[in-house]
């Protein structure tokens, strides 16, 4: 009897620490929850915390809510029937908003089934209007216009906050070309370059040649009005010292003469 007795109540006793445990739950930080009773949803979501529910018959599901990044690929073919393959990065979060609803019609996980799909198909819409050239070129461009119509494909039930494209992975045949050409553009960049820096240097070589004799017939036309400025401008370079001339020899006088200037003589001891 007393055997018996001992099993009845250490089986009620787990018993009991079954119903303690299954009457509460803890919703982590960065996540929300889901309660299901007995297979129905309840239309709120659990915030963050402790709380209680009805033991054994209700589960409550966990939801992540902070942002998440998924890889993913990406095959697309380009306007003039080229194969490209992308490897994107996708960054998106559930509003908690949209966290009782992602639970009924994506069990939880709305990437594999709703994100994807929307993003791969807002890239291949514009691959398929730009060559492969224009695809490995306008990355950028490509990146933000598949942002901007995977967000209006899906709407606000999840929201992507950016798509990074990782690589463009090419024929080996058409990347080589690609290259090529990108090289060719480049030396005729460099060759106008130059071309134009010639141009502007001959351009500034000629104002300058033109303003040097603008100069010089400038000061012409003022000394031939006003003589006595070459006087005034042989004073102004003086330097105070007298000249000496000599005359040059032969007859008549026509020889060279030359000009020294005169050192003042040394002051004599009285």
């Amino acid at each position: 009897m007393r055997a018996g007795k001992t099993v009845l109540i250490a089986v009620g006793c787990f018993f009991l620490l079954i119903i303690s445990a299954s009457s509460c739950y803890t919703v982590d930080p960065g996540t929300r929850g889901v309660k299901v009773t007995l297979g129905k949803v309840s239309p709120d979501f659990l915030r963050e915390g402790f709380g209680l529910k009805t033991p054994l018959i209700t589960v409550v599901e966990i939801i992540p809510v902070r942002q998440e990044t998924r890889e993913m690929p990406a095959e697309c073919y380009s306007s003039d029937l080229q194969q490209m393959k992308f490897t994107l990065k996708v960054l998106f979060r559930i509003p908690e908003n949209s966290v009782v609803r992602i639970f009924q019609d994506y069990a939880g996980n709305p990437f594999e089934s709703l994100v994807a799909p929307r993003v791969q198909e807002a890239l291949k819409e514009f691959t398929a209007q730009s060559t492969a050239e224009q695809c490995v070129k306008q990355r950028e461009l490509i990146k933000i216009a598949t942002l901007e119509s995977s967000r209006k494909k899906i709407g606000e039930l999840i929201l992507i906050d950016d798509i990074v494209i990782e690589n463009i992975d090419l024929s080996d045949q058409l990347e080589s070309a690609i290259e090529a050409k990108m090289v060719q553009e480049q030396e005729t960049s460099k060759s106008k370059f130059v071309q134009e820096q010639a141009k502007v240097d001959a351009e500034t070589t000629i104002i300058k040649a033109r303003a040097e004799a603008e100069t010089i017939k400038i000061k012409g036309e003022a000394l031939r009005l006003s003589p006595d400025l070459i006087n005034l401008n042989i004073v102004q370079k003086w330097d105070g010292r007298a000249p000496m001339v000599i005359g040059g020899s032969g007859a008549g006088g026509n020889g060279a003469s030359i000009i020294l200037p005169i050192q003042p003589a040394p002051a004599t001891a009285p």
